[in-house]
């Protein structure tokens, strides 16, 4: 209970600061929708409302050298067609990414996703573009590592772990297990081959922190302290089809929609190691320089845990908004 009565102290002094965080958790997306009504020429229009301002002020498109556009009409000039950089400019202020649905003239159809850790991609004139892999691979991994780093409960959940094993040997295989189970339903749920509603799935996420961060304030040998692999393992199964729902909303490639998966989840996995990487370097130095030996483990618990609890409610009532 007293466990509890703490939590809720750090709930009331950090919820005002977490609603700003969780905020920036969001990740926008972009679409404008591109067909090539004769070779060279295409007509485009974005598919996404504009917030408050129309995504012309917002994203400026810088078109490949020697097109054109002009009223929602680009013309390119040449045998080439739409090749060489293009590049969208604006990007990570109201939005994290823009897809580029391309129909060429012989109807087939391209997706190209730019963010704001790659704003520009190479193309090469028609739809048989033999780096479009590559440039996917590049694209989804830069939106891996942009959720998991402004992804707030993700982050608190990764670092709730390592507070309960600690910096040891066991850490490796905790991780390896949570990074296994997310996986797996990262890419179950982007296949549609199961499917939950975010809503209920991202107030159980919410809870699975609060979970973790109170078995790890326990001083008793718990099935948590023993077994952190299973509960790592559980709660990746949640946190995957989180994954999944920021996933479906940046959009998957029809004919590189594995490529897209894999990368994706490598950013994810690429983040979480910065993570856990940056916090041994921190504690390490905090370790070797601090005077009074302040222990941050049981702090750093409370306020995680009581985030949590602040997501967990304002999550909870807006499945009944």
């Amino acid at each position: 209970m007293k466990i509890f009565f703490n939590l809720l102290k750090a709930l009331l002094l950090g919820s005002a600061f977490m609603a700003t965080l969780a905020h920036s958790h969001e990740l926008s997306l972009a679409e404008m929708n591109m067909y090539e009504f004769k070779p060279g020429s295409f007509q485009w229009t974005w598919a996404t409302p504009p917030k408050d301002r129309p995504l012309s002020e917002v994203l400026k498109v810088k078109w490949p050298e020697g097109c054109v556009s002009d009223d929602q009409v680009v013309q390119c000039i040449g045998d080439k067609g739409l090749a060489g950089t293009l590049e969208v400019q604006g990007l990570g202020q109201s939005y994290s990414a823009v897809m580029f649905n391309i129909k060429w003239n012989n109807s087939v159809a391209k997706v190209y996703t730019l963010t704001s850790a790659q704003p520009r991609i190479l193309l090469f004139g028609g739809p048989n573009d033999e780096r479009e892999g590559l440039e996917i691979a590049k694209a989804y991994t830069s939106l891996g590592i942009e959720h998991i780093l402004t992804g707030w409960d993700h982050l608190c959940f990764v670092l709730g772990l390592l507070l309960l094993v600690g910096f040891q040997r066991r850490l490796i295989s905790t991780i390896t297990f949570f990074t296994i189970a997310h996986s797996i339903t990262l890419a179950l749920s982007a296949l549609e081959v199961i499917s939950l509603r975010s809503a209920p799935v991202e107030v159980a996420i919410a809870l699975s922190i609060m979970l973790v961060c109170y078995e790890a304030l326990k001083d008793k040998n718990t099935l948590t302290h023993r077994w952190p692999e299973f509960v790592a393992f559980s709660f990746g199964l949640l946190h995957g089809m989180g994954f999944a729902s920021a996933l479906k909303e940046i959009g998957l490639p029809s004919e590189n929609i594995f490529m897209a998966l894999l990368t994706f989840n490598a950013g994810v996995e690429i983040g979480q190691l910065f993570v856990i990487l940056m916090t041994w370097i921190l504690s390490t130095i905090w370790v070797k320089f601090s005077r009074n030996q302040f222990h941050l483990r049981n702090p750093m618990l409370y306020a995680i845990g009581g985030f949590s609890m602040f997501w967990s409610i304002g999550r909870f009532v807006k499945i009944f908004a």
